[in-house]
């Protein structure tokens, strides 16, 4: 398929995109405030999870992490 083809088929799926990205408005900001709309819903789980795998991996030696395997970083 030559380069001017591709493009062609490109551009209806770069429309489409485009058709998405519009301004939130004010009474609409409610809705996606809500804690299921979070992309993380309990980022300090998530955080304490991150750092008890990170200093588990640094105890075995192959991982760049920092701390010696007892979570004392």
């Amino acid at each position: 398929m030559n380069t001017v083809g591709a493009k062609w088929l490109l551009l209806p799926g770069l429309v489409l995109c485009l058709q998405a990205c519009q301004p939130v408005e004010p009474w609409e900001r409610g809705t996606l405030a809500k804690p299921q709309m979070a992309l993380d819903p309990n980022p300090t789980h998530s955080a304490l999870r991150a750092h008890t795998f990170a200093s588990r991996e640094a105890g075995s030696g192959e991982s760049s992490a920092v701390g010696g395997g007892c979570g004392c970083n």
